[in-house]
């Protein structure tokens, strides 16, 4: 009878321990429109800023008090604009806390302590003011979806069976678990300037595995979400330079940067290699150039990019010669397959991630160096940098 009961109770604990740490799915938008100025069909908590460029809602989740791990999923498609975009998830805990949600929307202030040289606000974390942590950094495909059809057909390369009809995108972001639980807020921002714009679907999947939980906090973000914010084109002419206080000893201490260089056209800042120079307290700890050279394997995902041909010469097999030989041909080239500073269209950007060991308590200072070209006419040099720390107490 005993062993009965102690079977019985064994077989209760596994049930419960399984169903404790069954995986859990949150849905945040599905088939949502991001677009400017566009057609909406309005929905209940589903908010929208700067004529529709940003969508937020106000989510609540478990605790998990044990921790988790986390990720996103991102879905997009194309409603009608056929151009690359840049686009950012991001998260804000706290509505009543100072962001740039509830400056949109109330036409408040970016504090000036937030801006390099009076002029690019909202960049720097003060006392009354956070810059939003993103989830995710994401590039728009050329048209993937609403243009994926057989009126592209002779723009896809031979190599690829079909045009997709979305693209996904999925980060692990367990190190902000203490910001995606509990209530909190979902943005997307897309720069887009069509009324036509894209369907976003947003999921946050939680293992229910414990692990422990880390402490955030954000540090810069130079990307321009509200109307007002100047292009980030301060690099060409100076050092972004960050002071942040930590509170009592933090151990393990991750810096998690992200970085992607835009515009200027083929000579610009978003074709050519640039180095980023990342440094915490005096200390060089990122020195790299940041950069994509796989875009031409994101085609699939880009019906509508730029195409041209280019003469080359092809070595190939003649069956009747049963040799090998070489001949002139025109290679399509489209615009997706170039190389970019960090990003591809159809891609997914993530950061990098640096150990920065522990750090005492006070005052300490991160500086981010790029030698960015200046802004100048239609050459739209920019360099889109958000950066922030975790650390356990």
């Amino acid at each position: 009878m005993k062993l009965k009961l102690l079977f019985i109770t064994l077989m209760f604990a596994a049930f419960f321990s399984v169903h404790a740490q069954q995986s859990l799915k949150y849905t945040i938008f599905k088939n949502e429109p991001i677009n400017f100025g566009g057609d909406i069909v309005e929905k209940d908590g589903i908010n929208r800023l700067q004529n529709g460029r940003i969508i937020y809602k106000k989510v609540t989740v478990p605790s998990f008090p044990k921790g988790t791990d986390v990720k996103i999923k991102i879905t997009l498609r194309s409603n009608g604009d056929r151009w690359d975009k840049s686009g950012s998830c991001f998260v804000v805990k706290d509505l009543n806390e100072l962001s740039i949600l509830n400056i949109s929307k109330n036409n408040k202030e970016f504090p000036i302590e937030s801006a390099i040289d009076e002029k690019f606000k909202g960049v720097k974390t003060t006392k009354n003011y956070k810059p939003v942590i993103e989830l995710m950094r994401f590039m728009t495909p050329f048209g993937v979806g609403f243009y994926s059809n057989d009126e592209g057909k002779h723009r896809k390369p031979v190599y690829i069976p079909k045009w997709e009809k979305q693209v996904v995108w999925e980060h692990d972001i367990s190190q902000l678990k203490n910001l995606v639980t509990n209530t909190f807020y979902v943005g997307v921002w897309v720069d887009t300037w069509t009324k036509e714009g894209y369907e976003v679907d947003v999921d946050l999947l939680y293992s229910n595995r414990a692990r422990k939980t880390l402490k955030v906090q954000p540090l810069v973000n130079t990307i321009p979400y509200v109307n007002g914010q100047s292009l980030p084109d301060f690099f060409a002419k100076t050092t972004l330079e960050q002071k942040f206080e930590l509170p009592k000893k933090a151990k393990n201490v991750k810096l998690y940067y992200t970085a992607t260089g835009h515009g200027g056209h083929s000579g610009g800042d978003e074709f050519i290699k640039i180095k980023n120079s990342v440094r915490c307290n005096n200390k060089l700890v990122i020195d790299t150039i940041p950069w994509r050279d796989d875009c031409a394997s994101f085609r699939r995902f880009n019906p509508t990019s730029g195409v041209w041909l280019k003469k080359d010469s092809a070595s190939y097999i003649d069956f009747e010669a049963r040799a090998y030989k070489v001949k002139e041909i025109e290679e399509r080239i489209a615009s997706s397959d170039l190389s970019r500073s960090n990003w591809c269209p159809g891609s997914s950007v993530k950061p990098f991630v640096v150990d920065l060991g522990d750090l005492k308590e006070g005052i300490h200072t991160l500086q981010i160096s790029i030698p960015a070209t200046a802004a100048f006419d239609d050459k739209l040099n920019h360099w889109l940098v958000s950066a922030y720390i975790t650390y356990e107490e």
